[in-house]
């Protein structure tokens, strides 16, 4: 999957030390990320802050710490001046599913979460004045009436319903994405993630199951989820009532039926491999 990066290892702890002129620049708009296509793009380049050097004054006192990957550091630089930086261009941030290398790709769009959280606190949601960045942990806090903002995570839930050799595949609607998908959904307030299936399984298609298993999870910034991935079983009846506004399509699929993504980034894509090879948890 995207984060599965060894031997690369990816070091969240909050710790702003400054960056040095090989440090890392991710930047980010509406949607797209900053960075140079190289090998007929299939690779990945972020600018380094030596590339910025003489032409920002600052450059080195401006910046946000994000993350390290093994000792290379990642910072977003607020208000940064594309046009100093002819060779690269803004692309979509999708594009990230499919380039590499791998752990450049992860910090991609890694960046891309921490980003827009940080792109939303910039006031206080309390008493509208501004939020300042604190020196100790990665939280937003406002001076004025003390409220404290820490980053945001959407637990949700990918869901394999099978029925013996027969598994649920679907299709998302009104997406980009138009490949095979399990059942998903996102968790409410007051519920356990295992409520969490019954519902969006009983919203989505219209069906009971049973025997949950749990299987593994994954951080998902592409839309800023982590995800709970688990296996189940059909309690009743098979045939499936489909919300259209949710999926454009859901039916069973045999077990040799089950096509893949196409790549290997993904929770969802792997636990229907895991499915079509026969080694799903029971």
């Amino acid at each position: 999957m995207i984060q599965d990066i060894a031997p690369h290892i990816y070091h969240n702890e909050y710790k702003p030390v400054p960056p040095d002129r090989n440090s890392y620049i991710l930047t980010y708009d509406k949607g797209t990320v900053f960075m140079k296509l190289e090998n007929n793009g299939s690779d990945i380049v972020f600018p380094r802050f030596q590339e910025l050097e003489g032409k920002i004054s600052g450059l080195y006192e401006n910046y946000i710490y994000l993350f390290s990957i093994d000792k290379e550091r990642f910072y977003l630089i607020p208000g940064l001046d594309t046009s100093l930086l002819p060779d690269y261009s803004f692309q979509n941030t999708s594009l990230l599913r499919t380039v590499g290398p791998r752990y450049h790709a992860f910090a991609g769009i890694t960046g891309h979460q921490l980003y827009q959280w940080y792109s939303t606190r910039r006031f206080c949601g309390c008493c509208g004045q501004p939020m300042k960045h604190d020196t100790k942990e990665r939280m937003m806090y406002c001076p004025s009436c003390g409220r404290h903002e820490y980053p945001v995570l959407m637990p949700a839930v990918i869901v394999a319903i099978t029925n013996g050799d027969k598994i649920i595949l679907s299709k998302y609607e009104g997406r980009n994405f138009k490949k095979y998908a399990l059942i998903a959904g996102f968790a409410e307030i007051g519920e356990t993630i295992e409520e969490t299936v019954h519902r969006e399984v009983m919203e989505e298609v219209g069906l009971k199951v049973k025997n949950l298993r749990y299987y593994k999870s994954q951080p998902w910034s592409f839309t800023g989820t982590l995800l709970f991935g688990f296996f189940c079983d059909l309690d009743g009846e098979d045939t499936l009532t489909v919300d259209h506004e949710e999926l454009s399509m859901a039916q069973w699929f045999d077990r040799s039926e089950v096509v893949g993504q196409g790549n290997d980034i993904s929770l969802t894509n792997e636990m229907m491999m895991v499915f079509a090879a026969g080694k799903e948890p029971r």
